[in-house]
Formats: structure tokens, C-alpha cells, sequence
């Protein structure tokens, strides 16, 4: 590993140990205290951090209560999958969602607390689904830019296009709902993209005989 490597790799735990403190802050103190009782100031002064860190990490207190969504896929993962050769569509899409959740937080104490918070704020719940949502219909362009590739017949049928990548990504976001519940299950033991490495697996071998008929 070079120096640059090393670097980065200390930045990167350093940046994912601040947002977990903001969230643990944020989940905490709205438990305790009602969310229109809890201020930004507060979230940091108990976070440790300035208000101006806080925001460098979350736009809003409400952000930090839901907490940060998968990020979208690099340019170079994302031409890397749709010009992949051979394989089906499903090859290679576990390890693209694999890759998006690893900045997220690993900490199952901390999704349970959020979940059970997300419970009695229907705001924050919204929130979080709108946010994964966007993240599934970015997923489900990518999909249609590898079924293109594939088949560039599909590209005068928006149609069956649209209703092809919406079925791959909705089997893609049930993997991605298996390997959640899996690792909560057993209260982390692996991070959440080797759990979700092994859903795509599974659902490989699933197919498998399909595939072959």
C-alpha cells in the first residue's frame, strides 16, 4: 500500500466516524427529546464537532436522522458493467450496488435506532424513501444503458425498455432488501456490501437453471 493509499484510507474512516457521530448525536437527542426540541447546535456540540462541520456532512438536522443513501456509481463502474462482455444483466449489478453501499454506516445498533425513529416521524421516512427512491430510478437507467448494449434493437422500443429495466431493478432492489434484513439478522458480523455480494450470489444460482433451459 502507498503513502496516498494509506492517506486516504485514514481520511475516509476519519469522514465515516464524524457522520456516525452527527447520526448517533441527532438519533439520540431526537429520542430523547422530540424532534422540534433538538437544534443543529446542539446535534455538534454533543457530536464534538462545529456546526459548520455538521454541515459539511448534512444539509439539515432532519438529514442527519435519515442518514446517507447508497452513493450513485462511478462513471468508470458504471461503463465498466454496461460494456461488460457476456454474462446477463444480472452479472456484475450485485457487485455496482455493492460498491455504492460501502460509505454507508455498518453499524447495526444505529439502523435499528433510526429505523425505530423513522417509525414515529412519517417526515423522515418520507424523506428517506424519496432519496432511495432516486437512488433505484438512477440504478434503473444504468440497467437500461447495459439492456441497450446488449440488445440495441431495444433502443427504438422505449417501452418494453422502460418496463424491462424496471423489472431488473425491482428483482435488483429485492436482492438489495434480502441482504439488509440478512445482516441485520446477524447484528453485522460482515459489512453490509459482503452481505450483499452473497444475496446477488444467491440469486445467480437461483437463475442458474433458468438460464440453462
Amino acid at each position: 500500500m502507498t503513502l496516498d493509499h494509506a492517506t486516504a484510507g485514514l481520511r475516509e474512516r476519519k469522514r465515516l466516524a464524524t457522520a456516525r457521530a452527527i447520526e448517533v448525536a441527532a438519533i439520540t437527542l431526537v429520542a430523547d427529546k422530540g424532534l422540534d426540541k433538538v437544534t443543529v447546535d446542539e446535534i455538534s456540540r454533543v457530536a464534538d464537532i462545529s456546526p459548520r462541520t455538521f454541515f459539511n456532512y448534512f444539509a439539515s438536522k432532519e438529514s442527519a436522522l435519515v442518514g446517507a443513501t447508497p452513493e450513485p456509481p462511478t462513471s468508470d463502474a458504471i461503463s465498466a458493467y454496461v460494456n461488460a462482455s457476456g454474462g446477463t444483466v444480472f452479472d456484475g449489478l450485485g457487485a455496482l450496488l455493492a460498491a455504492a453501499t460501502e460509505g454507508t454506516s455498518n453499524d447495526t445498533e444505529l439502523m435499528l435506532k433510526r429505523r425505530s425513529l423513522l417509525k414515529d416521524y412519517p417526515q423522515l421516512f418520507a424523506m428517506r424513501m424519496a432519496a432511495m427512491r432516486e437512488f433505484e430510478d438512477r440504478v434503473r437507467e444504468i440497467v437500461a444503458l447495459r439492456l441497450v448494449a446488449d440488445d440495441p434493437a431495444l433502443a427504438t422500443d422505449s417501452d418494453l425498455l422502460l418496463s424491462r429495466s424496471r423489472l431488473i431493478t425491482n428483482v435488483a432492489f429485492g436482492a438489495m432488501k434480502h441482504a439488509w434484513v440478512s445482516w441485520a439478522d446477524k447484528e453485522g458480523g460482515t459489512s453490509l456490501s459482503e452481505k450483499l455480494k452473497d444475496s446477488f450470489d444467491e440469486l445467480g444460482r437461483i437463475l442458474a437453471p433458468v438460464r440453462s433451459v
